[in-house]
């Protein structure tokens, strides 16, 4: 006997998801921001520690979140940007550098930055506002 609920569902084929095309290289900005150098260094040493405890959970969600980011039916881009107001809502600076580097390093252009984190303080309100003023600040190293 057929399930009668199976017939309400329809199953679409996931869209191919593909590494973005960067327009600048992380050692670009680097080279452009001291704050975008200074995070990426100690994220990239603090990211060593977590790989020398070998653990597969945190692996699996290491490889959920870089999935998640790829193009895919939306572009990387646009997911940057969304990952940058969630970031931002949440109050995370760490979250909000990362979200900021790689939206710039895919071509987004500050005011689409600044769009999307004003869309964040709509959304969190005045707490944000402290995390904006950091984020102002790595927009303006990015894009000067």
């Amino acid at each position: 006997m057929s399930n009668p609920r199976a017939s309400f569902v329809t199953l679409m084929p996931m869209p191919e998801h593909r590494e973005p095309n960067y327009v600048f290289s992380e050692e670009q900005v680097a080279g452009k921001s001291a704050i975008a150098r200074l995070f990426m260094d100690s994220r990239t040493r603090l990211n060593q520690n977590v790989d020398r405890a070998d653990n597969f959970l945190v692996k699996r969600f290491y490889n959920l979140d870089h999935n998640t980011y790829l193009g895919g039916a939306l572009p990387a881009k646009y997911k940057e940007l969304m990952g940058l107001v969630a970031s931002a809502c949440l109050r995370c600076d760490d979250c909000i550098n990362y979200h900021v580097i790689q939206s710039y390093r895919l071509g987004v252009s500050r005011p689409e930055q600044e769009e999307a984190i004003n869309v964040a303080l709509v959304v969190g309100g005045s707490i944000v506002i402290p995390h904006l003023r950091r984020a102002y600040e790595l927009l303006t190293e990015l894009y000067s």
